[in-house]
Order: structure tokens, then C-alpha cells, then sequence
């Protein structure tokens, strides 16, 4: 039974193609689809089912998919460990982030990161709270950057605390208050972040009787500010999400106060590689945003 397969055999299924697989590992489409048609052959299963549209797994796939996960993830471990003796830090971290991080935060890290260990590869998922608890509990990255709390299952590096801002059109009548109570936003017009990304807000609303009226859902930090500067409704969103933006609109604070609280999480702590470890030290004595 060969690593390499089960690694050919994650990728086709991450990529949802036999194709795209081929092209990003360096085979031919023909060569991938050996090594998958081996690896059912050695199990006597049907992994994965092709159609023009792609492919997909098979119940049988379904079921085997998590323990090929653990496989590969403890044999990156092994490697790491081989190397380290040998005086090498190597690795590959698969990390799940959102916007804000990624925009304002972990170029600064990733950039120091990779001058003190060269050899580690990081890679970048974006995706919204949701999802990335979900990848984070099936083994798809070794760690992700979510707004707290999250699932008790996991382990949790606290990092950052930022204010929650309401954002006003200029021409609103609360704009000219730097300060504006939850009881203000009653039954106003409201641009609520979409599902999966809107944990923070919804902390804020759970406090307030009469919620706002929410007019539109939408999944874009940058689309709720064009909307709000075009005067389509009022939102809430971290300041982080705000930072450096050169937008009309009218920032102002919640007279009781509201944090958004970031943290790095992981499934277990005890079983992260040793190249997220030193990923998750890095992170946790960096000089906060």
C-alpha cells in the first residue's frame, strides 16, 4: 500500500477532478487514473465514481476518506521528525483563514515565518467560520484562524480583541453620534453578513429585543460597505474588516461595548505536526494586531 497513492487519491478528491489533479502533481490524466484504479484494486472497492461533470466519492470512499486523512497526516509527521533530527525544519501547513486576517495580519507573520524557516511551505484556505471549523474537525488543515468561541472539541489559542463598529450612511441621522446605543438600531434597515460569517454580529443583535430590519444578506465585508455608503442600510462589522478602508461612510461605536475575540484553533493540540507547532508559537508571541 503506497502513500503516494492515497496522496494522488486526496488531491483527486479535493480537486473534485482526475484532471486538474494530473496537472497540479506533474502526471498525465491517464497516469492518475492508474494509480486510483490500483489503489480500488487493492481494496476491492469502488472509491470514486467519474462523470463528465468530474468526480465524486463512492460510500465506500466516504467511509475510508478520514483514515486516509489520519494516514498522510501522520506520516507528514514522521518526515518532520526525521528531518528535525537531522538539523532540517520541513513541512507543509495547510492553515484556514478569512479576509480580514489574511489581508491585515498573516502576510506580516507568513513573511517572518518563512525568513526563519525557509523550508516549511505554508499554504492558505480561505473560507468563512463555518467552514473552517468544519475542516479543521475533518482533518483538511492543521489549523485555523475563527472568531470565538468555537467547538469546546477543540483547542483554541486565544490571540486578539477588536471592537464591533456600526457603520452609517453620511447622510443617516445617527452619523453625527460617536457613540450609539443597540436600542438606536431597532427596526432599521440592516445588511446582515450571510451565514457562516456572521457569528460576530448576531453576539451583538442577541442583546437588543427589536431587531433590525435586515433589508439583505450578503457574504462580502467590502460589498456591506459599498451598500451601506450607497445608503441601502446600516451594518456592524470588526474593526479589523474596516481598517484602511477609504469608503463614505460614518464609523461609529457601540455605547455597550462589543469585541470580536480571534483565536487559532486546532483539533487536538497533543497531535499537531511538529511544522504547525512551531506555526502556532510563532503566531501566539507575535505582536498582536
Amino acid at each position: 500500500m503506497s502513500i503516494n497513492k492515497f496522496k494522488v487519491f486526496l488531491r483527486v478528491v479535493e480537486l473534485g477532478s482526475l484532471t486538474r489533479a494530473a496537472e497540479e502533481m506533474g502526471f498525465t490524466q491517464s497516469g492518475v487514473s492508474h494509480i486510483i484504479n490500483s489503489l480500488e484494486d487493492e481494496f476491492n472497492l469502488t472509491l470514486l465514481i467519474r462523470s463528465r461533470s468530474g468526480v465524486r466519492l463512492t460510500t465506500n470512499g466516504e467511509e475510508l476518506l478520514k483514515t486516509i486523512r489520519e494516514i498522510l497526516k501522520w506520516n507528514a509527521h514522521l518526515e518532520q521528525e526525521i528531518a528535525a533530527i537531522h538539523g532540517i525544519e520541513l513541512g507543509i501547513i495547510h492553515i484556514g483563514t478569512f479576509t480580514s486576517v489574511a489581508v491585515h495580519w498573516l502576510p506580516g507573520i507568513i513573511k517572518d515565518f518563512q525568513r526563519d524557516y525557509p523550508n516549511i511551505e505554508i499554504r492558505l484556505v480561505e473560507g468563512d467560520y463555518r467552514e473552517i471549523e468544519d475542516w479543521i474537525s475533518e482533518g483538511r488543515i492543521d489549523c485555523g484562524f475563527l472568531s470565538l468561541p468555537t467547538w469546546d472539541t477543540f483547542d483554541v489559542i486565544p490571540l486578539h480583541q477588536e471592537p464591533m463598529l456600526v457603520l452609517l450612511p453620511l447622510d443617516h441621522p445617527l452619523a453625527s453620534q460617536d457613540f450609539i446605543t443597540l436600542s438606536q438600531l431597532e427596526n432599521e434597515p440592516f445588511i446582515m453578513p450571510s451565514k457562516g460569517s456572521d457569528d460576530d454580529v448576531n453576539r451583538v443583535l442577541e442583546r437588543v429585543a427589536a431587531k433590525p430590519d435586515i433589508k439583505y444578506t450578503v457574504g462580502d465585508d467590502y460589498a456591506i460597505m459599498a451598500m451601506v455608503e450607497k445608503g441601502l442600510g446600516i451594518s456592524i462589522l470588526p474593526e479589523l474588516v474596516l481598517r484602511g478602508q477609504q469608503r463614505n461612510i460614518r464609523l461609529a461605536q457601540l455605547k455597550e461595548p462589543s469585541n470580536r475575540s480571534l483565536g487559532i484553533a486546532v483539533s487536538s493540540m497533543r497531535e499537531v505536526s511538529p511544522a504547525t507547532k512551531r506555526f502556532l508559537n510563532y503566531v501566539n508571541s507575535y505582536p498582536k494586531l
